[in-house]
């Protein structure tokens, strides 16, 4: 299995802005710190916002923060969020049609049960345990605060 970018930065986003605390965060400082693309951080930024974990604030000061505390942002709940798709193998998505041996074959029941386990891990974890390593996680970010 694996993650799309966009879930990458989207929990990346959480990491930076999280380390800042209650100081505001802007898209360019972020970008800037991972070398990643305004326009994609845009697009992440606006669907946090949208979903709950990110509070925005527009204009010349504006930037963001975090909507909750680190502990109260399941990483299981930002994955199933930001990916679109979680079919990892064709015959999980109906709609593409029948597998010749669908049916008979038991890799969609298998694939299923890790998948459901996958989540069942992520979701012991929370933003705050990402952010365990803060004076580590600062330094590599080049964050000179708190």
């Amino acid at each position: 299995m694996r993650l799309t970018t966009y879930t990458d930065y989207s929990l990346r986003v959480l990491i930076f802005v999280g380390l800042k605390g209650e100081e505001l965060t802007t898209i360019t400082e972020i970008s800037d710190r991972y070398n990643i693309s305004r326009n994609h951080l845009m697009k992440v930024v606006n669907q946090l916002s949208q979903d709950g974990y990110l509070k925005t604030i527009r204009g010349k000061n504006g930037g963001m923060t975090l909507a909750h505390v680190p502990s109260k942002i399941n990483l299981g709940d930002v994955v199933r969020d930001m990916e679109d798709n979680l079919d990892i193998v064709e015959c999980f998505d109906k709609k593409k049609g029948c597998c010749q041996i669908d049916g008979y074959c038991r890799l969609q029941g298998i694939l299923g049960e890790a998948v459901i386990a996958f989540f069942d891990v992520l979701d012991k974890y929370t933003l705050e345990d990402l952010m365990v390593n803060r004076s580590g996680l600062q330094k590599a970010l080049s964050l000179n605060f708190i």
